[in-house]
């Protein structure tokens, strides 16, 4: 199983479980993940959630070595970020219970994204955030703009998404793109804190507030969404992704042309 849930007591903590690659998303992990999302939305006996990874690392997002070798439509293209990335972000942001991602290594591509949809952020010294889009030729998806420009202002958001560049702990922690960098060998115990905290906490108090959060921040999510997810398909189409996925596992420097 992709996805290992455990629920004890009103707190629910979601595993993803791909260790051998690093918790890259494939088709099971995003179906398991979107189920277990929507039962925990419709179970009024959970008060949190946490979202973390096996293996050491959070999720490295897509897995780029199951991506096909055929270019999709952009029908087809535009249909599937919606009824994937674009489902489960929203869904995470969307809980009226606090969520929290515990990010023991990396976290990349569209599970940077995961991470920035929760509520509370708490990272291992050894996390480490990339947009690893551009380097398989694709623009964001999974919301990371949104949030990151958000978080950081445009233009530190651009650098780090136009680059591609690692972020490592500390510096996410100084730039606010995490709630706390915890102690080395501490974040199982500060997670675990956390959640019982905020399962302890006023739980409509609490939804209340986030959707405050979400009212103060315009454009809204899921229309930003819709228009990110108009570029995806196209972007698939292009020869710069098919030499980025290429690249990827052949393991190789890129060699993009812009077309």
């Amino acid at each position: 199983m992709p996805i290992q849930r455990h629920d004890d007591g009103g707190i629910t903590r979601l595993t993803l479980d791909r260790p051998e690659r690093m918790n890259a998303m494939d088709p099971e992990m995003r179906e398991q993940l979107l189920e277990n999302l929507m039962d925990i939305r419709s179970d009024p006996s959970r008060r949190a959630l946490v979202i973390t990874g096996a293996g050491g690392h959070f999720c490295t997002g897509a897995d780029v070595q199951a991506m096909g070798e055929r270019k999709r439509g952009f029908k087809t293209g535009r249909m599937m970020i919606r009824n994937s990335a674009h489902r489960y972000v929203a869904l995470i942001q969307d809980l009226d219970i606090p969520v929290i991602a515990s990010v023991p290594g990396h976290a990349a591509g569209v599970g940077w994204a995961i991470a920035l949809a929760a509520d509370v952020i708490l990272a291992a010294p050894q996390a480490r955030f990339t947009a690893a889009f551009v380097r398989i030729g694709l623009a964001p998806d999974g919301g990371l703009v949104w949030q990151l420009a958000r978080a950081l202002g445009q233009y530190a958001a651009k650098e780090i998404v136009l680059t591609g560049r690692t972020v490592e702990a500390e510096e996410a922690g100084r730039l606010g793109l995490v709630t706390r960098v915890v102690a080395d060998g501490a974040l199982e115990t500060e997670t675990q804190a956390m959640a019982e905290r905020l399962a302890s906490g006023p739980t409509l108090a609490l939804a209340m507030a986030k959707r405050q959060f979400m009212a103060a921040q315009s454009p809204g999510f899921v229309p930003f969404l819709e228009n990110e997810a108009l570029m995806q398909p196209v972007m698939q189409l292009t020869e710069d992704n098919a030499e980025g996925i290429a690249a990827f596992r052949e393991k190789r420097k890129a060699q993009f042309k812009g077309e």
